[in-house]
Protein backbone atom coordinates (compact mmCIF):
# COMPACT_ATOMS: atom_id res chain seq x y z
CA UNK A 1 0.00 0.00 0.00
CA UNK A 2 1.30 3.45 -0.91
CA UNK A 3 1.20 6.52 1.34
CA UNK A 4 0.94 9.78 -0.60
CA UNK A 5 1.15 13.50 0.14
CA UNK A 6 4.74 13.52 1.48
CA UNK A 7 7.63 15.68 0.27
CA UNK A 8 11.42 15.74 0.73
CA UNK A 9 14.60 16.43 -1.23
CA UNK A 10 15.31 13.99 -4.09
CA UNK A 11 19.04 13.73 -4.84
CA UNK A 12 18.31 12.41 -8.36
CA UNK A 13 15.96 15.28 -9.27
CA UNK A 14 18.01 17.79 -7.23
CA UNK A 15 14.86 19.36 -5.79
CA UNK A 16 12.10 18.89 -3.26
CA UNK A 17 9.53 16.47 -4.65
CA UNK A 18 6.61 14.37 -3.54
CA UNK A 19 7.28 10.73 -2.67
CA UNK A 20 5.33 7.62 -1.79
CA UNK A 21 6.14 4.95 0.78
CA UNK A 22 6.17 1.47 -0.70
CA UNK A 23 7.26 -2.02 0.29
CA UNK A 24 10.30 -3.73 -1.25
CA UNK A 25 11.82 -7.14 -0.58
CA UNK A 26 15.51 -7.44 0.24
CA UNK A 27 17.68 -10.44 1.08
CA UNK A 28 20.20 -10.57 3.89
CA UNK A 29 22.52 -13.34 5.06
CA UNK A 30 22.55 -13.80 8.82
CA UNK A 31 24.78 -16.50 10.31
CA UNK A 32 25.16 -18.15 6.90
CA UNK A 33 21.39 -18.29 6.33
CA UNK A 34 19.66 -16.18 3.66
CA UNK A 35 16.47 -14.38 4.66
CA UNK A 36 14.00 -12.25 2.70
CA UNK A 37 12.68 -9.16 4.45
CA UNK A 38 9.98 -6.68 3.41
CA UNK A 39 11.08 -3.11 4.14
CA UNK A 40 9.63 0.35 3.56
CA UNK A 41 11.22 2.55 0.87
CA UNK A 42 10.54 6.12 -0.24
CA UNK A 43 10.10 6.50 -4.02
CA UNK A 44 10.21 9.84 -5.83
CA UNK A 45 6.96 10.49 -7.70
CA UNK A 46 8.77 12.31 -10.53
CA UNK A 47 11.80 10.13 -11.31
CA UNK A 48 10.95 6.85 -9.60
CA UNK A 49 14.26 6.67 -7.73
CA UNK A 50 14.46 5.76 -4.05
CA UNK A 51 14.95 8.67 -1.65
CA UNK A 52 16.64 8.86 1.72
CA UNK A 53 14.26 10.45 4.21
CA UNK A 54 14.63 11.04 7.98
CA UNK A 55 13.76 8.08 10.17
CA UNK A 56 13.55 5.55 7.35
CA UNK A 57 16.72 3.64 8.30
CA UNK A 58 15.48 3.22 11.88
CA UNK A 59 12.14 2.01 10.53
CA UNK A 60 13.89 -0.53 8.29
CA UNK A 61 15.98 -1.81 11.19
CA UNK A 62 12.82 -2.32 13.25
CA UNK A 63 11.07 -4.08 10.35
CA UNK A 64 13.98 -6.45 9.80
CA UNK A 65 14.28 -7.13 13.54
CA UNK A 66 10.58 -8.00 13.87
CA UNK A 67 10.59 -10.23 10.79
CA UNK A 68 13.80 -12.00 11.82
CA UNK A 69 12.32 -12.78 15.24
CA UNK A 70 9.20 -14.13 13.51
CA UNK A 71 11.35 -16.33 11.25
CA UNK A 72 13.17 -17.77 14.28
CA UNK A 73 10.11 -17.98 16.54
CA UNK A 74 11.58 -15.51 19.04
CA UNK A 75 9.70 -13.14 21.33
CA UNK A 76 9.48 -9.52 20.22
CA UNK A 77 10.31 -6.41 22.20
CA UNK A 78 6.56 -5.80 22.42
CA UNK A 79 6.14 -9.27 24.00
CA UNK A 80 8.72 -8.44 26.66
CA UNK A 81 6.97 -5.14 27.37
CA UNK A 82 3.72 -7.09 27.78
CA UNK A 83 5.41 -9.32 30.35
CA UNK A 84 6.41 -6.31 32.42
CA UNK A 85 2.94 -4.80 32.09
CA UNK A 86 0.80 -7.79 33.00
CA UNK A 87 3.02 -8.95 35.89
CA UNK A 88 3.67 -5.39 37.13
CA UNK A 89 7.39 -6.01 37.33
CA UNK A 90 10.47 -4.01 36.34
CA UNK A 91 13.30 -4.97 34.03
CA UNK A 92 15.83 -6.12 36.62
CA UNK A 93 13.34 -8.06 38.82
CA UNK A 94 11.91 -9.77 35.72
CA UNK A 95 15.40 -10.82 34.64
CA UNK A 96 16.12 -12.31 38.05
CA UNK A 97 12.69 -13.94 38.34
CA UNK A 98 13.24 -15.78 35.06
CA UNK A 99 16.71 -16.94 36.10
CA UNK A 100 18.57 -14.55 33.77
CA UNK A 101 21.33 -12.07 34.53
CA UNK A 102 20.14 -8.83 36.11
CA UNK A 103 20.58 -6.70 32.96
CA UNK A 104 19.40 -9.29 30.41
CA UNK A 105 15.91 -7.86 29.94
CA UNK A 106 17.36 -4.35 29.63
CA UNK A 107 19.59 -5.58 26.78
CA UNK A 108 16.67 -7.28 25.05
CA UNK A 109 14.61 -4.10 25.25
CA UNK A 110 17.52 -2.24 23.68
CA UNK A 111 17.44 -4.55 20.66
CA UNK A 112 19.66 -7.51 21.53
CA UNK A 113 18.13 -10.69 20.11
CA UNK A 114 17.49 -13.37 22.76
CA UNK A 115 18.59 -16.97 22.43
CA UNK A 116 15.92 -19.55 21.58
CA UNK A 117 16.22 -20.97 25.12
CA UNK A 118 15.59 -17.64 26.82
CA UNK A 119 12.93 -16.70 24.28
CA UNK A 120 11.02 -19.92 25.03
CA UNK A 121 11.11 -19.13 28.76
CA UNK A 122 9.67 -15.66 28.14
CA UNK A 123 7.04 -17.01 25.75
CA UNK A 124 5.96 -19.63 28.30
CA UNK A 125 5.79 -16.93 30.99
CA UNK A 126 3.63 -14.79 28.72
CA UNK A 127 1.14 -17.60 28.10
CA UNK A 128 1.08 -19.21 31.54
CA UNK A 129 0.72 -17.36 34.86
CA UNK A 130 1.27 -20.70 36.60
CA UNK A 131 4.71 -20.94 34.97
CA UNK A 132 5.48 -17.37 36.06
CA UNK A 133 4.55 -18.22 39.65
CA UNK A 134 6.83 -21.26 39.47
CA UNK A 135 9.76 -19.10 38.29
CA UNK A 136 9.04 -16.50 40.96
CA UNK A 137 9.10 -19.17 43.67
CA UNK A 138 12.34 -20.65 42.30
CA UNK A 139 14.10 -17.28 42.34
CA UNK A 140 12.38 -15.65 45.32
CA UNK A 141 15.62 -15.02 47.21
CA UNK A 142 17.05 -12.98 44.32
CA UNK A 143 14.16 -10.51 44.14
CA UNK A 144 13.14 -7.69 46.48
CA UNK A 145 10.10 -8.69 48.54
CA UNK A 146 7.98 -5.79 47.27
CA UNK A 147 8.60 -6.72 43.62
CA UNK A 148 8.04 -10.40 44.37
CA UNK A 149 4.72 -9.82 46.15
CA UNK A 150 3.41 -7.51 43.42
CA UNK A 151 4.30 -10.01 40.68
CA UNK A 152 2.79 -12.95 42.59
CA UNK A 153 -0.44 -11.02 43.09
CA UNK A 154 -0.56 -10.08 39.39
CA UNK A 155 0.03 -13.71 38.37
CA UNK A 156 -2.73 -14.89 40.71
CA UNK A 157 -5.15 -12.34 39.26
CA UNK A 158 -4.17 -13.36 35.76
CA UNK A 159 -5.01 -16.99 36.59
CA UNK A 160 -8.61 -15.96 37.25
CA UNK A 161 -8.97 -15.10 33.56
CA UNK A 162 -8.63 -18.77 32.71
CA UNK A 163 -11.79 -19.62 34.62
CA UNK A 164 -13.52 -19.08 31.27
CA UNK A 165 -12.79 -20.63 27.88
CA UNK A 166 -10.11 -19.39 25.51
CA UNK A 167 -12.86 -18.50 23.05
CA UNK A 168 -14.56 -16.25 25.60
CA UNK A 169 -11.24 -14.57 26.40
CA UNK A 170 -10.50 -13.97 22.71
CA UNK A 171 -13.97 -12.51 22.16
CA UNK A 172 -13.61 -10.16 25.14
CA UNK A 173 -10.15 -9.09 23.97
CA UNK A 174 -11.49 -8.41 20.47
CA UNK A 175 -14.33 -6.32 21.90
CA UNK A 176 -11.77 -4.30 23.88
CA UNK A 177 -9.79 -3.70 20.68
CA UNK A 178 -12.89 -2.44 18.85
CA UNK A 179 -14.38 -0.18 21.52
CA UNK A 180 -12.65 2.62 23.42
CA UNK A 181 -14.73 2.28 26.57
CA UNK A 182 -16.53 -0.81 27.87
CA UNK A 183 -18.11 -1.06 31.31
CA UNK A 184 -18.80 -4.46 32.93
CA UNK A 185 -22.55 -4.01 32.39
CA UNK A 186 -22.04 -3.16 28.72
CA UNK A 187 -19.65 -6.10 28.22
CA UNK A 188 -22.12 -8.59 29.68
CA UNK A 189 -24.86 -7.49 27.31
CA UNK A 190 -22.55 -7.42 24.27
CA UNK A 191 -21.46 -11.01 25.00
CA UNK A 192 -25.12 -12.07 25.13
CA UNK A 193 -25.88 -10.31 21.82
CA UNK A 194 -22.78 -11.88 20.24
CA UNK A 195 -24.06 -15.31 21.29
CA UNK A 196 -27.46 -14.58 19.76
CA UNK A 197 -25.95 -13.15 16.57
CA UNK A 198 -23.74 -16.25 16.25
CA UNK A 199 -26.82 -18.47 16.38
CA UNK A 200 -28.56 -16.25 13.82
CA UNK A 201 -25.72 -16.19 11.28
CA UNK A 202 -23.60 -19.28 11.95
CA UNK A 203 -26.21 -21.64 13.44
CA UNK A 204 -24.02 -22.34 16.46
CA UNK A 205 -22.96 -20.64 19.71
CA UNK A 206 -19.89 -18.44 19.86
CA UNK A 207 -18.95 -19.94 23.25
CA UNK A 208 -20.48 -22.49 25.60
CA UNK A 209 -20.52 -20.57 28.88
CA UNK A 210 -24.05 -20.30 30.25
CA UNK A 211 -25.52 -16.91 31.11
CA UNK A 212 -28.00 -16.30 33.92
CA UNK A 213 -31.11 -14.11 34.14
CA UNK A 214 -30.04 -11.54 36.72
CA UNK A 215 -32.12 -8.50 37.66
CA UNK A 216 -30.16 -6.28 35.25
CA UNK A 217 -30.29 -8.68 32.33
CA UNK A 218 -28.19 -11.62 31.09
CA UNK A 219 -24.93 -12.14 32.99
CA UNK A 220 -22.06 -14.60 32.54
CA UNK A 221 -21.09 -15.20 36.21
CA UNK A 222 -17.44 -16.12 35.54
CA UNK A 223 -16.97 -12.96 33.49
CA UNK A 224 -18.69 -10.95 36.22
CA UNK A 225 -16.14 -12.23 38.75
CA UNK A 226 -13.23 -11.21 36.53
CA UNK A 227 -14.37 -7.58 36.23
CA UNK A 228 -16.43 -7.02 39.37
CA UNK A 229 -13.90 -4.54 40.84
CA UNK A 230 -14.54 -2.09 37.99
CA UNK A 231 -18.20 -1.74 39.05
CA UNK A 232 -19.78 0.90 36.76
CA UNK A 233 -16.46 2.23 35.46
CA UNK A 234 -14.84 1.56 32.06
CA UNK A 235 -12.66 -1.55 32.14
CA UNK A 236 -8.93 -0.89 32.01
CA UNK A 237 -7.38 -4.30 32.55
CA UNK A 238 -3.66 -4.79 31.93
CA UNK A 239 -4.15 -8.55 32.07
CA UNK A 240 -5.72 -8.51 28.61
CA UNK A 241 -2.44 -7.34 27.08
CA UNK A 242 -1.62 -11.04 27.00
CA UNK A 243 -4.16 -11.48 24.18
CA UNK A 244 -3.22 -8.47 22.04
CA UNK A 245 -2.56 -9.50 18.47
CA UNK A 246 -4.31 -12.87 18.87
CA UNK A 247 -7.36 -12.01 16.76
CA UNK A 248 -6.29 -14.77 14.35
CA UNK A 249 -7.59 -17.19 16.98
CA UNK A 250 -11.07 -16.15 15.81
CA UNK A 251 -12.38 -17.23 12.42
CA UNK A 252 -13.54 -14.72 9.81
CA UNK A 253 -17.13 -15.78 10.53
CA UNK A 254 -16.66 -15.15 14.25
CA UNK A 255 -15.03 -11.75 13.74
CA UNK A 256 -17.90 -10.78 11.42
CA UNK A 257 -20.41 -11.61 14.14
CA UNK A 258 -18.53 -9.54 16.72
CA UNK A 259 -18.04 -6.63 14.32
CA UNK A 260 -21.77 -6.51 13.56
CA UNK A 261 -22.67 -6.46 17.26
CA UNK A 262 -19.99 -3.92 18.19
CA UNK A 263 -20.98 -1.59 15.34
CA UNK A 264 -24.66 -1.62 16.32
CA UNK A 265 -25.34 -2.60 19.94
CA UNK A 266 -21.91 -1.18 20.85
CA UNK A 267 -23.19 2.33 20.16
CA UNK A 268 -25.37 2.21 23.29
CA UNK A 269 -24.66 2.41 27.02
CA UNK A 270 -24.94 -0.58 29.29
CA UNK A 271 -28.26 0.65 30.71
CA UNK A 272 -29.82 0.93 27.24
CA UNK A 273 -28.54 -2.54 26.35
CA UNK A 274 -30.11 -3.78 29.59
CA UNK A 275 -33.47 -2.35 28.45
CA UNK A 276 -33.17 -4.24 25.17
CA UNK A 277 -32.52 -7.59 26.89
CA UNK A 278 -35.52 -7.01 29.16
CA UNK A 279 -37.73 -6.90 26.07
CA UNK A 280 -36.39 -10.17 24.67
CA UNK A 281 -38.03 -13.55 25.16
CA UNK A 282 -35.01 -15.57 26.46
CA UNK A 283 -34.50 -13.34 29.52
CA UNK A 284 -38.26 -13.10 30.16
CA UNK A 285 -38.67 -16.88 30.10
CA UNK A 286 -35.80 -17.39 32.58
CA UNK A 287 -37.24 -14.69 34.88
CA UNK A 288 -40.75 -16.16 34.89
CA UNK A 289 -42.07 -16.20 38.45
CA UNK A 290 -39.57 -13.64 39.75
CA UNK A 291 -40.52 -10.08 40.69
CA UNK A 292 -38.47 -7.33 39.05
CA UNK A 293 -36.13 -6.78 42.02
CA UNK A 294 -35.70 -10.41 43.11
CA UNK A 295 -32.24 -11.92 42.40
CA UNK A 296 -32.09 -15.06 40.29
CA UNK A 297 -29.44 -17.49 39.11
CA UNK A 298 -31.76 -19.13 36.61
CA UNK A 299 -29.92 -20.00 33.37
CA UNK A 300 -31.03 -18.47 30.09
CA UNK A 301 -31.37 -21.58 27.97
CA UNK A 302 -29.21 -21.69 24.85
CA UNK A 303 -32.08 -23.15 22.85
CA UNK A 304 -34.22 -20.14 23.81
CA UNK A 305 -31.48 -17.78 22.59
CA UNK A 306 -31.15 -19.79 19.38
CA UNK A 307 -34.90 -19.86 18.72
CA UNK A 308 -35.36 -16.15 19.41
CA UNK A 309 -32.45 -14.88 17.32
CA UNK A 310 -33.20 -17.27 14.47
CA UNK A 311 -36.75 -15.93 14.39
CA UNK A 312 -35.67 -12.27 14.55
CA UNK A 313 -33.00 -12.84 11.91
CA UNK A 314 -35.70 -14.06 9.51
CA UNK A 315 -37.70 -10.91 10.25
CA UNK A 316 -34.93 -8.26 10.25
CA UNK A 317 -31.88 -9.82 8.50
CA UNK A 318 -29.16 -9.69 11.14
CA UNK A 319 -26.47 -10.19 8.50
CA UNK A 320 -26.42 -6.42 7.96
CA UNK A 321 -25.94 -3.47 10.29
CA UNK A 322 -29.10 -1.95 8.82
CA UNK A 323 -31.19 -4.93 9.94
CA UNK A 324 -29.71 -4.94 13.43
CA UNK A 325 -30.18 -1.19 13.85
CA UNK A 326 -33.81 -1.45 12.75
CA UNK A 327 -34.34 -4.23 15.30
CA UNK A 328 -32.79 -2.10 18.06
CA UNK A 329 -34.94 0.93 17.13
CA UNK A 330 -38.11 -1.16 17.15
CA UNK A 331 -37.25 -2.69 20.54
CA UNK A 332 -36.52 0.69 22.14
CA UNK A 333 -39.69 2.23 20.74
Amino acid sequence: MEEKGRIDFCTACRKVTEYTLQKRNITKIIRDVEYTFSITVAVCVECGEEMSIPGLIDRNIQEIDEQYRAYKGLVSIADIEKLMKIYKIGKAPLSLALGFGEVTITRYLSGQVPSKEYSDIMRMTLSSPAFMKKKLHENKEKIASAAYNKAIEAATQLETLFSVSNKMLRVISYVFEKLEEVTPLMLQKLLYFIEGESYALNKKPMFYESCQAWVHGPVYPEVYDIFRDFKYNPIEDARFAIFEGTEDALTNEERRVIDLVVNTFGEYSGKVLERITHEETPWKLARKGYADNIPSNEPILMEDIEDYYTEKNAEYDFSSEYGLKKYIRDILQ
